[in-house]
């Protein structure tokens, strides 16, 4: 209950918590004028209690103007004590406040003014009282730790603001993380459903192509060609409810949709089996050490052949086409060579020999993404002899794989 009052005063608006603490103060000067007092004391008269409520109304500026406080208690303060004879306060309460204040808001110099300032008026009210060296010391004291309340205030917001200013940042990098990794996401879905879905495409689009002379000339081919068909277009919906599940912000959808690891090079001879329902004849050769991969690895070898045997599929005009895998120690070469019309007239374009961006399409800046996410490097141009095209990725392993 007192945290929940405590934390509703401080988001007030600071007028009305002035305008509160002023009528604190009122009450705590009142007591002196309302409770029983001895016969001998100064009496307790009106004008004396009004020019006391005068001395604390500048508590309700006290944060606009600090020094201009200070002075108007000063002077209401003067006039009690030089021309009335009311009952004494046991402390200057608006005046400490004011000094709280100021030492809270105000630059350097001015604190160093006011301070010599107010120790003058000290002095002197000591000396017009009793001008004994006790009350001296409380006066100094009392005062001094109102300063020290309001720088140590001080620098607890200047703290305070800080670590909200950190906080603030924090946050701020935070979103521009998670903005650049959705960014990274969407681009790596975006080439996983490019790389399915082109190479599935294309194989139909070959195969729908072929049944028609196949129905004419070898019946028997054309039910292995329509089978082709349908195996591709089963495969590419398998991949793509894979990634669509993981995209669904559904929970029970995103359970419900099928799982299971990314395609690796244990997965090419099924890639390459459906090339070779295509017309083209596949070669496949593994050579060096070979040894398992990080499955983060795997899945790019499988996407990169993937990719080069769509290109292969849709622009070369090939007859045959060659895949190698060359192991080595510390990197992985992927080829994929055919002996078609090379670049320049398949569509694929001569920039893709130095990775410029007249490549032609997505296929081959996809690949050079993935090969870049591997600290690899692509490179796609004529093959062998000048005859063909050739695309060439060399991947780095990981450190931990070398040694094995």
């Amino acid at each position: 209950m007192i945290r929940a009052w405590g934390e509703r005063i401080r988001r007030a608006d600071p007028r009305w918590r002035d305008l509160g603490l002023t009528l604190l103060v009122q009450v705590a000067t009142t007591i002196p004028f309302v409770v029983p007092r001895d016969p001998l004391d100064s009496p307790a008269t009106w004008p004396a209690y009004a020019l006391t409520t005068l001395g604390n109304l500048p508590l309700v500026w006290r944060r606009r103007a600090p020094v201009a406080a200070i002075f108007g208690m000063v002077a209401a303060g003067s006039v009690y004590t030089l021309a009335l004879d009311g009952p004494g306060q046991p402390l200057p309460y608006a005046p400490l406040i004011g000094v709280y204040t100021m030492a809270l808001l105000c630059p350097v110099r001015v604190r160093i003014a006011m301070g010599v300032t107010l120790g003058g008026l000290v002095l002197a009210s000591v000396a017009l009282n009793t001008g004994t060296a006790r009350e001296l010391l409380f006066a100094l004291f009392v005062f001094a730790a109102a300063y020290a309340l309001g720088r140590l205030q001080h620098t607890r917001q200047a703290y305070t603001a800080a670590v909200e200013a950190r906080a603030a940042e924090l946050e701020r990098a935070n979103r521009i993380e998670a903005e650049q990794a959705a960014a990274r996401e969407r681009a790596r879905i975006a080439r996983e459903m490019h790389d399915v879905l082109s190479h599935a495409v294309s194989i139909m689009i070959v195969q729908a192509e072929a049944g028609p002379v196949a129905v004419r000339r070898a019946p028997e081919r054309a039910e292995a060609a329509f089978e082709a068909i349908a195996e591709t277009g089963r495969d590419a919906m398998a991949q793509l409810r894979t990634m669509l599940g993981v995209l669904r912000t559904d929970g029970g959808a995103a359970r419900a949709a099928p799982r299971g690891p990314q395609p690796g090079v244990e997965e090419l001879a099924g890639l390459l089996e459906r090339v070779r329902g295509s017309g083209l004849e596949v070669s496949y050769e593994r050579t060096g050490a070979v040894r398992g991969l990080p499955a983060a690895l795997e899945a790019t070898v499988h996407r990169v052949v993937q990719e080069a045997l769509t290109n292969v599929v849709k622009h070369a005009g090939a007859a045959r086409v060659a895949v190698r895998l060359e192991y080595g120690a510390r990197e992985l070469t992927v080829t994929v060579t055919d002996d078609g019309r090379g670049p320049g007239s398949d569509g694929r374009g001569s920039g893709a020999a130095s990775g410029g961006a007249a490549s032609g399409g997505h296929g081959l800046i996809g690949i050079r993404e993935r090969a870049a996410a591997h600290a690899g490097t692509a490179v796609a141009g004529p093959g062998p002899g000048g005859t063909g095209f050739a695309v060439r990725v060399v991947l780095v392993t990981s450190p931990l794989e070398v040694g094995n």
